[in-house]
């Protein structure tokens, strides 16, 4: 036992002594092994070169916070309590027409606006985002609904879904009044039951276990 055990431990670092096909005298890897070896590095380096860049141009907004901006879109007597009015507003700053999106506000209303979380803001303000692919939807005043061309989505006069593929309501902004213009602030999405979220991409679903297999981004905008 002992003998193999020193015949073990007293094995050649020649290639050559431990009889490896392809061998020469006096090296301690083999040219094969050591070209696999180089190969493999190298496709290692390239790949990380390619997914770095790539994975902190995807991760990076993520963790960016993006402080709060408010905008004013008109005077407090220029919006009805009984219909939306839309309005332009910039949502990213620097890019010119490419980020600004169309908004509609209308004036709290207590026989309209009868859940809790609505009576905290003077004016309701909507996203016209559709919360299934992000295509613009605009308000049909006649029919009292926000109408999707793009596939069908249907929402009631509260934003909520009643028609079509969207997941959720589509999102809000928050609201106040400053002197006598009303003021349009962060995003924030909301489930069936209009309770508050931090905003969401579209086709993101807020209703059972949908809030927690969606979970809020780190920089997302909160108040």
């Amino acid at each position: 036992m002992s003998d193999k055990r020193a015949k073990h431990t007293s094995k050649s670092k020649y290639t050559l002594d431990r009889q490896i096909p392809g061998a020469f005298e006096g090296e301690t890897v083999t040219r094969r092994a050591f070209m696999t070896g180089t190969a493999h590095t190298a496709g290692a380096i390239a790949a990380t070169a390619f997914t770095l860049p790539a994975l902190g141009f995807a991760v990076g907004p993520i963790f960016k916070s993006t402080p709060h901006r408010w905008e004013s879109v008109g005077p407090v007597d220029s919006f009805s309590d009984t219909n939306y009015i839309p309005v332009v507003m910039t949502v990213t700053p620097n890019i010119g027409e490419a980020g600004k999106t169309t908004v509609y506000v209308r004036k709290f209303n207590p026989e309209i606006d009868t859940d809790p979380y609505d009576r905290e803001t003077p004016y309701i303000a909507i996203s016209s985002r559709c919360a299934h692919l992000g295509c613009p939807v605009r308000w049909v005043d006649a029919a009292e609904r926000f109408i999707c061309p793009c596939h069908g989505g249907v929402y009631d006069l509260l934003g909520r879904r009643v028609g079509g593929p969207p997941v959720r309501p589509l999102d809000r902004f928050y609201t106040r009044v400053s002197g006598e213009d009303v003021e349009v602030g962060p995003r924030f999405s909301v489930n069936s039951e209009l309770r508050r979220f931090s905003p969401r991409d579209p086709g993101q679903p807020l209703d059972g276990v949908g809030q927690y297999l969606y979970p809020s981004r780190p920089g997302a905008q909160k108040l």
